[in-house]
C-alpha cells in the first residue's frame, strides 16, 4: 500500500477556534484533513472567546482524530510520528492539542514533534505544488499575524518584517465591526469591496521609515473609524462598499509593495502567500499583477489551506522529522512562540 520509505505523520492543530487533524505522507500528500470550525459559536461575541474555544476543543478533538485516521484508512500503528501545534495561539486552546498529542505519542510509542503554527502556514504552500521549494519570500497574513519572512530552506527562517501593532486580519475584524457587518471581517469586507470603488476615500498607507519591512495597521484602522464617526455626526450617508474597498486597497497596496521590495532586495524570484487573509481576492489579484510585472513566481494555497488546518502542520512536521527534530513529553504550549525560535 505504501512504500517503506513513506513517512506518515498524524498532525493535530488547536491554536485558535478550529479543531483539526490530518494524516500527511512525505510532507506533501494529504491523505485526510478534518477541520471542525467553531466560527458560529463565536460569531455572537464578535470574536473568539478563549474559554469557549478551549472547552469546544476538548469535546471535538478525539472524534476529529478518529475521523482523520478513518478517512486515510490508517491506524496509529502506521504513523511515524505525532505532530502538534504548540504555539503561537491561545494558550488554553493550544494545551488541548499538546496534551492530546503527548498522550497519543506515549501510548502508541511514537515520536512527538511540536510545530510552530506560523511555520505551518508557510508549509501549506508545499502541499498543492510539489515542485515548490525554498528559497522564497513568504507573506503571512492572518488574524493574529502579519509577517514577511525569508524562507532560506526548510525550517530556516529570517523574519524581515512584522506588524508593530494590529495584524492585518485584526484590522479587518475591527473595521468590519465598525461597519456592522459582523465576524469574521476578512471575507465580508472582501465581498463588499467587489462592489465598491477602491479610490473613493483617501485612507493612509503606512510604509514606515525608509527601508523598513515592518507593518502598521492601527493608523489606518483609526482613520476608517474616524471617517465613519465624522460621517455619522454630519448626518452623511456612508457607502459601505466604498469604505470596504478603500480600506482594503490601503491594506493590500502596502502588503504587496513591501513583499515585492523584499524579494528584490533578497534577490529571490519566488513569493508565497500564507495565512487566513491570503485567501483575500483583492490581495491575490494585486500580488499576481505585480509579480507578473516583475517576473516573480507567485505561489499560494487554495482557500481551505489558508485558514487553520492540520495538513499544513503535518507538512511542516515532515521537514522537522527528517532533520531529526523530536520533542519530549515536557513540550509546553507557548502562546507567543516566535518563528525563529527553534529550541
Amino acid at each position: 500500500m505504501h512504500d517503506n520509505k513513506d513517512i506518515l505523520i498524524l498532525a493535530i492543530e488547536t491554536s485558535c477556534d478550529e479543531t483539526a487533524a490530518s494524516v500527511v505522507k512525505n510532507g506533501r500528500v494529504v491523505l485526510s484533513n478534518v477541520v471542525s470550525s467553531q466560527i458560529d459559536l463565536h460569531k455572537k461575541y464578535g470574536g473568539v472567546v478563549p474559554e469557549i474555544a478551549s472547552r469546544k476543543h476538548i469535546e471535538k478533538i478525539n472524534p476529529v482524530i478518529y475521523e482523520a485516521l478513518a478517512q486515510s484508512n490508517m491506524t496509529l500503528e502506521d504513523m511515524h510520528a505525532i505532530a502538534v501545534t504548540y504555539g503561537p495561539g491561545l494558550v488554553g486552546a493550544l494545551l488541548v492539542g499538546v496534551a492530546t498529542a503527548k498522550a497519543i505519542a506515549f501510548a502508541a510509542k511514537k515520536p512527538l514533534i511540536g510545530v510552530n503554527h506560523i511555520e505551518g502556514h508557510i508549509a501549506a504552500n508545499y502541499i498543492e505544488n510539489h515542485d515548490f521549494e525554498p528559497p522564497f519570500i513568504c507573506l503571512i497574513v492572518s488574524g493574529g499575524h502579519t509577517h514577511l519572512v525569508y524562507v532560506k530552506d526548510y525550517g530556516l527562517y529570517e523574519i524581515i518584517g512584522k506588524t508593530r501593532d494590529d495584524a492585518a486580519g485584526e484590522a479587518y475584524d475591527k473595521v468590519a465591526r465598525a461597519l456592522g457587518i459582523g465576524y469574521p471581517g476578512g471575507p465580508k469586507i472582501d465581498e463588499l469591496a467587489l462592489e465598491g470603488d477602491p479610490y473613493a476615500i483617501e485612507f493612509p498607507r503606512a510604509y514606515l521609515e525608509d527601508g523598513s519591512f515592518d507593518f502598521s495597521f492601527s493608523g489606518l484602522k483609526s482613520a476608517v473609524l474616524n471617517y465613519l464617526n465624522r460621517s455619522k455626526m454630519m448626518g452623511e450617508a456612508v457607502n459601505i462598499n466604498n469604505v470596504a474597498a478603500s480600506f482594503q486597497q490601503a491594506v493590500i497596496e502596502v502588503l504587496v509593495t513591501k513583499t515585492i521590495d523584499c524579494a528584490k532586495q533578497k534577490r529571490v524570484n519566488k513569493i508565497a502567500l500564507a495565512g487566513g487573509v491570503s485567501a483575500n481576492r483583492g490581495l491575490r489579484q494585486l500580488m499576481k499583477k505585480e509579480c507578473e510585472k516583475e517576473k516573480i513566481f507567485l505561489q499560494y494555497p487554495s482557500p481551505k489551506l489558508c485558514t487553520d488546518n492540520a495538513a499544513m502542520i503535518g507538512s511542516a512536521a515532515y521537514y522537522d522529522y527528517i532533520r531529526g527534530i523530536r520533542h519530549g513529553y515536557d513540550l509546553n504550549a507557548i502562546a507567543n512562540l516566535r518563528l525563529d525560535d527553534k529550541s
